[in-house]
């Protein structure tokens, strides 16, 4: 590209709400390995926040130039300054749940497999902090807008796949209780297709999937945008493929201990999410009176 027609370079972000958002604008014009440490930095910020850039690369499994390169790539002079900005997002808030995984793998380390008890303690702990950051995470206006949309459709449609399944079965359950219309499309012998074809632009898609994002809901977020249905999604990182099609994005970080990730948070928030509808419809309680 002749150098006329380069793109100007990003002004650096002022705040980590900022560089979240330019990570997302920016990211498919990254190379590979940046985009790789983009999808890192926003799914692991407290490793972003206080380790080194070497420990960041080799978690990353980037070389630890590719640092550097990300940082300027978002117009920061070097890593230190963009760091500095997952530094303030720690020292907003309360402590994140990867800290506190941090110390209970240190008290464990070296003592060989961890007893059932041991490992009880450290799931539990983790989903509680989990559980902590989801008011944070998720502002009021957001949670409006969803019920909103919910409450305006004639039918809920809710679709998740393979990790993502247990959430959508949960609130496609608590739909029923509320007694409101609604549809899990589950894929059972292989129907998603015929059963995504019951969707109409008066309904409402909720949609969850997290990385790897199954190919098919994000299909599916994509067919419904393009009838002009509207779709909720529930996932856990702005660059995930459902954001760009959704009416409302729901973030959840769930808790993560030794490579297992919880779903607490996100079923915290599909439950939260039918109470309000309950309220926004004037129906009080669940149906049943149960959850």
């Amino acid at each position: 590209m002749p150098a006329n027609q380069r793109a100007r370079p990003l002004d650096p972000a002022d705040s980590f709400e900022q560089l979240q958002g330019t990570i997302a604008a920016n990211y498919q014009g990254l190379s590979r390995r940046l985009r790789q440490l983009a999808e890192y930095a926003l799914a692991h910020p407290d490793d972003m926040a206080l380790e080194t850039i070497a420990v960041i690369a080799a978690r990353a499994e980037v070389p630890p130039s590719s640092l550097i390169r990300f940082a300027k790539a978002l117009g920061y002079e070097g890593f230190t300054d963009m760091q500095r900005l997952f530094r303030e997002r720690l020292l907003e808030r309360r402590p994140s749940y990867g800290e506190r995984i941090k110390v209970l793998r240190a008290r464990h380390e070296g003592a060989g497999v961890a007893a059932a008890a041991e490992m009880l303690d450290k799931f539990a702990r983790a989903a509680a902090a989990a559980l902590e950051q989801v008011p944070e995470n998720l502002p009021a206006q957001l949670l409006d807008q969803a019920t909103e949309v919910l409450a305006s459709a004639e039918v809920i449609h809710v679709v998740g796949q393979r990790r993502a399944f247990p959430v959508a079965a949960y609130l496609s359950y608590l739909l029923s209780q509320l007694e409101r219309r609604s549809q899990l499309i589950d894929s059972v012998g292989g129907m998603l297709v015929q059963q995504a074809r019951a969707i109409r632009a008066a309904d409402a898609l909720l949609a969850v999937s997290y990385r790897p994002y199954a190919p098919e809901v994000v299909e599916l977020v994509e067919r419904c945008h393009a009838h002009g249905t509207p779709v909720i999604a529930i996932t856990d990182s702005p660059l995930s493929p459902l954001i760009r099609h959704a009416r409302v994005s729901l973030s959840v970080t769930e808790a993560e201990v030794e490579s297992f990730r919880s779903l607490s948070a996100s079923m915290c928030l599909a439950l939260t999410l039918v109470v309000a509808l309950g309220e926004r419809l004037d129906a009080g309680p669940l149906a049943s009176g149960r959850g």
